[in-house]
């Protein structure tokens, strides 16, 4: 469905990538499709995940792959059916979209336009991706932490991306817009962060049994916006429409007793206003007092 900038609401939607609008690891999934799993493990204890992709990448390259190569075995990565229509649902009743991802831009952006959800998205933040002259697919990390720390002291962080400060500027930049809520869709302990940085009236959606929904139970109170878990495609779409609706009912109910209270004020002025009026009286007796 086309969007409608007519309907557009008060809501903004934030997705986690990997296994949140997919269902796996697209690092993973490009590494293990493209036959570099034992390279990939045997080297994972020795950098950090963002450095050890880039290092894969230019392995790969090295091995002959290619950036086409790379781009198929991306294009048969899982998706859950429902994930898409309810994508275009959220947008289409006016939520503005965005991506926050420890993945990659290429990998993202190869993706969603090949689902044909590209459009759909005002913003992806993730770790930066682009071909060099040497036709090689370089990753590197969001924040440079090879010159100074990103400084959020929160383990669940990785060096390479806080995803709790991109909430922070983004939430910077609506407050600037007026009121907003926020939605907040994730798996990963990654997620945890931006968990804590939302408001008392927005929502989190953590994935059920997955690491942010663990980190979450341990002490639920540590998150001020409303909780609502899901499993997999079929309830993120069910839970995120559902609550979407929810907040759209509230606006349009504050919105009427809004008016219903502003009715009642301005009678109760109206009432208030002493006005003098002549007192009624037959005509006959008008005509005769005035003589």
């Amino acid at each position: 469905m086309a969007y409608n900038s007519n309907k557009k609401n008060n809501i903004v939607v934030v997705f986690d990538f990997d296994k949140t609008i997919i269902d796996v690891d697209s690092d993973n999934w490009v590494v293990d499709g493209l036959g570099f799993t034992d390279l990939f493990n045997q080297l994972l204890p020795t950098m950090p995940w963002n450095t050890l992709m880039d290092r894969m990448m230019k392995d790969i390259h090295d091995q002959g792959k290619t950036i086409e190569e790379i781009k198929e075995v991306l294009k048969t990565i899982p998706i859950h059916p429902r994930v898409v229509p309810a994508i275009k649902s959220a947008h289409a009743l006016g939520c503005e979209l965005r991506i926050v991802s420890d993945a990659n831009m290429f990998f993202i952006e190869t993706i969603v336009e090949h689902l044909g959800i590209s459009e759909y998205f005002s913003e992806i933040n993730s770790n930066p991706g682009f071909v060099d002259e040497h036709d090689t697919l370089r990753i590197s990390p969001y924040h440079d932490f090879t010159n100074s720390s990103h400084g959020c002291s929160h383990r669940t962080c990785p060096p390479n991306m806080c995803k709790g400060l991109i909430i922070e500027r983004i939430q910077e930049s609506l407050a600037k817009e007026g009121k907003k809520k926020m939605i907040y869709l994730g798996d990963g302990a990654g997620d945890y962060c931006p968990s804590l940085k939302l408001k008392a009236e927005d929502y989190a959606m953590p994935r059920k049994n997955f690491p942010v929904w663990d980190l979450i139970s341990q002490n639920p109170m540590l998150v001020k916006a409303a909780i609502k878990e899901w499993t997999d495609g079929e309830s993120l779409e069910r839970i995120l429409l559902g609550t979407i609706e929810e907040i759209l009912l509230e606006e349009e109910n504050e919105k009427k007793l809004t008016s219903a209270e502003n009715n009642c004020k301005m009678q109760t002025i109206s009432v208030g206003i002493n006005v003098h009026h002549e007192p009624i009286m037959p005509r006959a007796l008008r005509v005769s007092q005035s003589g």
